[in-house]
């Protein structure tokens, strides 16, 4: 069968990459063509857009680059409908994939699915509308997604969070100690703190000069940046003393022998937990008062990590808009080093967090059960 695939972002690449190789193994005749990243060329098919041409992120950069953006899009709508793929399957990034599921939806009989549903829970509710309309799979990766949809008279799949496939394998074949790890790269042997400060160029701006300015609180611990996918070192560097270092391609390296960690939201803070990693939540945005206000108004969660959403209560600290500053940085992490009082009690709940997330084999899970919705799909379609 044909696949047709939409990412917008890094983790989007890296999850629909793995369920291009689950697909494969249910379907060995697949064929791939989508908008993407690199990890999906590896696994075979046609790329017709770099998910960087894609990823603009804040009102400024989203209308500085609105023609770019409307014309990916409207090349999307007609390459889809021109191959004419089995199925369309979307990846997150909404606000780009529910205009392409409208389209394709109200112009073809191709079937539509949803894998890593957008985040309609936490704001913009008012999307379930479109979703129960134009989505005829929605394929969902955090458990407590399924009773939000109930609420909504809208089944969806669980299947499982591909964030604990991705750890796990890592974790199977690898065996470098501490020494070996600061050895390759010429540190010292002081405890390490990663830094994950986002995938996008304001993100890192944002949050990264912060958590630098902290750092220097800590003079027994080296500070290591996880650069992200498709990010120059030379952007890092503006922000970045000279005693930070900074490596590409190696994040879970570096959380498996990081002593703590400051991330900000997003799938990283999944990652982070799932290595056992005490953290704290940095996300820093312009207007930090106005902006925790309009949080409490806006947002329809407690919280904006999935860390905290997951289990349902607070496991790591959040400073998020106003409340992050140097100083509750500093007091943060203070208390998750060993020593720190919260540290014993964050790896409890991490080990809770792990059993509600399930086993590893979300993305397997994932590929066959789209294919048995996509079988049901057209023996209705051609009854």
């Amino acid at each position: 069968m044909k696949y047709y695939l939409i990412v917008g972002e890094a983790s989007g690449d890296l999850h629909a990459s793995n369920l291009m190789r689950a697909l494969l193994a249910e379907d060995p005749k697949a064929e791939f063509r989508f908008f993407g990243g690199d990890l999906m060329r590896n696994v075979g098919g046609t790329c017709v857009r770099h998910y960087k041409s894609l990823a603009y992120m804040g009102f400024v950069p989203v209308l500085l680059h609105l023609r770019t953006i409307l014309r990916n899009m409207d090349f999307c709508k007609s390459d889809v409908e021109a191959w004419n793929p089995d199925v369309l399957i979307l990846v997150d990034y909404p606000g780009f994939n529910l205009k392409i599921a409208q389209y394709i939806k109200l112009h073809t009989q191709i079937p539509v699915f949803y894998y890593i549903s957008p985040k309609i829970w936490a704001w913009k509710e008012y999307r379930i509308k479109n979703i129960k309309r134009d989505v005829d799979g929605m394929f969902s990766i955090l458990p407590f997604e399924v009773e939000f949809y109930r609420k909504h008279q809208y089944p969806i799949h669980y299947v499982g969070n591909p964030c604990v496939d991705a750890v796990a394998a890592f974790r199977k074949g690898y065996g470098e100690t501490f020494d070996e790890f600061v050895l390759s790269h010429g540190w010292g042997k002081k405890p390490i703190i990663a830094l994950l400060a986002g995938s996008r160029r304001q993100e890192i701006k944002d949050n990264l000069q912060l958590m630098i300015r902290a750092s220097r609180s800590f003079p027994d611990y080296q500070f290591v940046v996880a650069g992200a996918p498709g990010i120059e070192p030379e952007f890092y560097r503006q922000y970045i003393d000279a005693d930070t270092e900074i490596v590409f391609g190696e994040t879970y390296r570096l959380l498996a022998h990081a002593t703590a960690a400051l991330v900000t939201s997003g799938t990283a803070t999944l990652e982070t937990a799932l290595f056992r990693v005490p953290q704290v939540v940095c996300y820093y945005t312009a207007a930090g008062k106005l902006v925790s206000l309009l949080r409490r108004v806006v947002l329809k969660v407690p919280f904006v990590s999935l860390v905290n959403l997951i289990a349902g209560k607070e496991v790591v600290t959040e400073l998020v808009a106003g409340d992050m500053r140097v100083g509750t940085i500093v007091r943060g992490l203070s208390l998750i080093l060993p020593g720190g009082k919260e540290r014993g009690r964050m790896l409890d709940d991490y080990n809770r967090l792990i059993q509600v997330l399930g086993e590893a084999g979300a993305s397997e899970r994932a590929a066959t059960q789209m294919i048995e919705v996509l079988k049901a799909y057209k023996k209705k379609l051609y009854e």
